[in-house]
């Protein structure tokens, strides 16, 4: 790095003379790098003031990519590319709506055991706290009456609650919508789009860029694709466990096992503790220890095995790169920072590749996908 490169605006070649070298090389890095920040800053700040939007549209390309190589195969077929997003898209809204349906159905039919299980625990725990720790009815009585006058006081803090509970199911019911506008219009002319973006990238590397984009969106297809293979692991363990034990509620905990999944590390911790929760309260505390076990042990095989069998292979991600990403995503957008970081970390990571390659951008029908985003 020459003086002139690390001379700051308003020097003159006497006072850059006068500075160490070192000092001057650490100025102009330092410099940059706050630019580099305020400018991620304000990349963040405008993704969380369209959050509405950047969300849908984000959830909207990661179904693309789900279902694109479908609607590619009808198309090889010789189906109209429109007929064969809609069936691919109504095949889909079909099976992830039964299985919600079917999930609430199990866990309503579940409910007045779930009570009768509850009733007994809580007499057993009532028994345990009065027998064992040798507390008097009337103070289990106080702490009773003490829950339910904080329930009464702060009654209106809880209708404010339920208000803008009720806002947020419209604000998801809005953005379910964008997102399937948004996936209809990606899968149908997702070709077009793209082509459409490429026009404002400089002709010298549009064919670069082109194949960096098309080999990003082939590393967000494998990325679900892998990642729903390990859902079925992970349902199918844990389901087996809850099966064996005895605990009730089996094939809609294992398939909310499934849906969490989707969510890295979160999900699974999320769904494995409703499991355990269940097991509690229907089959005691040894019950709820070997679900914990089972969990754990699932989770072990997802973390140690699947994951990087699968996603290693198919987004060529290092695990803490993985485990920082959704820690990042987590922080900066909550649930759908979380859900959506490591797509994005694999995108990015595969298109970063290709740039970065030295050789001529040549298409190899092997590494990139034929759809796009």
């Amino acid at each position: 790095m020459t003086d002139q490169q690390t001379r700051l605006p308003g020097e003159d070649a006497r006072t850059t003379n006068a500075v160490p070298v070192g000092l001057r090389v650490a100025a102009g890095f330092a410099w940059r790098f706050l630019l580099v920040i305020a400018a991620l800053y304000v990349i963040i700040w405008l993704i969380g003031y369209l959050a509405a939007v950047v969300i849908p549209v984000s959830i909207a390309l990661l179904l693309s990519a789900l279902m694109a190589p479908l609607v590619s195969h009808l198309v090889d077929i010789r189906v109209p590319r429109g007929l064969a997003t809609a069936i691919v898209l109504v095949g889909g809204l079909a099976v992830l709506g039964g299985l919600l349906t079917f999930v609430i159905i199990q866990f309503s039919d579940g409910v007045p055991q779930l009570q009768q299980q509850l009733n007994s625990s809580l007499d057993q725990v009532r028994d345990w706290l009065i027998n064992d720790l040798h507390l008097r009815q009337e103070q289990i009585q106080q702490f009773i009456d003490n829950a339910i006058h904080y329930l009464q006081n702060n009654q209106a803090t809880i209708t404010t609650s339920a208000l803008t509970t009720a806002g947020a199911v419209g604000e998801i019911l809005t953005g379910f919508l964008l997102t399937l506008f948004v996936t209809i219009f990606f899968l149908v002319g997702g070709e077009q789009i793209w082509t459409f973006l490429m026009k404002g990238v400089p002709r010298d590397v549009r064919d670069r860029v082109d194949v960096a984009g098309r080999r990003g969106f082939g590393s967000l297809v494998a990325y679900v694709r892998a990642t729903a293979a390990v859902a079925v692991v992970d349902a199918v363990g844990i389901g087996i466990g809850l099966w064996i034990v005895r605990v009730p509620l089996v094939v809609p905990l294992a398939t909310l096992v499934f849906l969490a999944a989707f969510v890295p590390i979160i999900g699974s911790v999320v769904a494995g503790t409703v499991a355990v929760l269940v097991a509690l309260v229907t089959n005691g505390f040894v019950t709820a220890l070997i679900v914990l076990g089972i969990v754990i042990l699932v989770m072990q095989l997802e973390s140690h095995i699947l994951q990087p069998l699968l996603l290693g292979r198919a987004v060529k991600l290092h695990p803490l790169a993985v485990v920082l990403a959704i820690s990042i995503g987590l922080v900066v957008s909550g649930i759908p920072g979380a859900l959506l970081a490591v797509p994005l970390l694999a995108v990015l990571n595969s298109g970063i590749r290709s740039l970065l390659h030295e050789t001529d951008p040549v298409r190899e029908p092997a590494e990139v996908e034929p759809e796009t985003s």
